[in-house]
């Protein structure tokens, strides 16, 4: 089992913005946009060095992703972040018709994504945006789990060309990986080896899922997790392996039932490798107000409820 110190936490959001940063200092191609939410997406960071290429649209994500596209067609690499919950939502057409359509080199940033925004409530808590991007043709979709890997997505993003969506979480998690640790757009991430159950997460859910595996490990059952950072596109390769070896396969993610992770994992595997797959993440609901861990329990998000889920599955 993976040593891990669940005390010790870093910001997702910072991750994306120290890097964005360095990014801006390493090529002047690089510019931030934002829809007046700097100071939560931490593009303020950028915006403090480079402000002659960072723009602020105000709270207009249409005009976020139209400028974003403009700037592109010159050359430069822009980052437009806002709320997951705007960026996808009130700027699905532009994205869809005006990045995706033309594969754009813009890059989205969607911030507080999932039930962990916490007590904004439901009006700001994302849970269908990997769904929306997912389906869209051009699209890469990233939701990256803890600092380490934040970064390295970040800069992944600033070197591919075509567009790419970034999911970030609001509150701060455990570090799971380190400098060690190489970001591979085309490979999920095996971090425990097992043979009972495959548990499979992306995301700020994650650190829950590894102390879900210490629970079930003393409860006889030996889970192999999965960390599957790029849901497009998604590595089957690795998912139908784990399938074939543990026969049941168990998705987690702060995120919809529908159209996320869970849905793209039981589409690989009807494809070629059918078997149980239970799906955990919110269940075709919206979100509420509360503290981000009172909200993982009452969704049955936490390492508790994720632990009894797989040892019913086991009976």
């Amino acid at each position: 089992m993976l040593t891990i110190d669940y005390d010790s936490k870093k910001s997702i959001r910072k991750a994306f913005g120290e890097e964005l940063l360095a990014l801006g200092r390493e090529n002047y191609q690089v510019v931030a946009l934002d829809a007046d939410l700097s100071g939560s997406t931490q593009t303020s960071l950028f915006a403090k060095a480079y402000p002659e290429r960072f723009f602020d649209v105000g709270i207009a994500e249409q005009d976020l992703i139209t400028t974003a596209l403009g700037l592109s067609l010159e050359g430069f690499i822009p980052f437009a972040a806002t709320f997951a919950v705007f960026a996808t939502g009130r700027a699905y057409d532009q994205i869809r018709n005006s990045i995706c359509y033309q594969k754009s080199n813009v890059k989205i940033i969607g911030a507080h994504g999932g039930i962990t925004v916490g007590e904004d409530g439901a009006s700001h808590q994302a849970l269908e945006d990997i769904s929306l991007m997912r389906t869209l043709p051009n699209m890469t979709v990233i939701v990256p789990s803890d600092y380490e890997q934040t970064r390295q997505a970040v800069r992944f993003a600033a070197n591919y060309y075509g567009p790419v969506y970034i999911r970030l979480s609001r509150m701060d998690v455990p570090c799971v990986y380190n400098e060690n640790y190489k970001f591979d757009v085309s490979k999920a991430v095996i971090l425990k080896e097992g043979s009972d159950v495959s548990l499979i997460a992306a995301g700020d859910i994650l650190s829950e899922v590894l102390k879900a595996a210490e629970i079930l490990e003393k409860n006889g059952i030996n889970a192999e997790i999965i960390n599957v950072p790029v849901i497009k596109p998604l590595d089957c390769g690795t998912i139908i392996s784990s399938a074939n070896k543990t026969k049941l396969v168990v998705t987690i993610e702060n995120h919809s039932i529908i159209g996320g992770l869970g849905s793209a994992v039981c589409e690989c595997l009807s494809d070629t490798c059918p078997c149980k797959v239970s799906r955990i993440g919110i269940n075709d609901t919206f979100g509420q107000s509360g503290r981000p861990q009172e909200l993982l329990c009452y969704y049955g998000l936490d390492a508790a409820s994720i632990s009894d889920k797989v040892i019913e599955l086991k009976k």
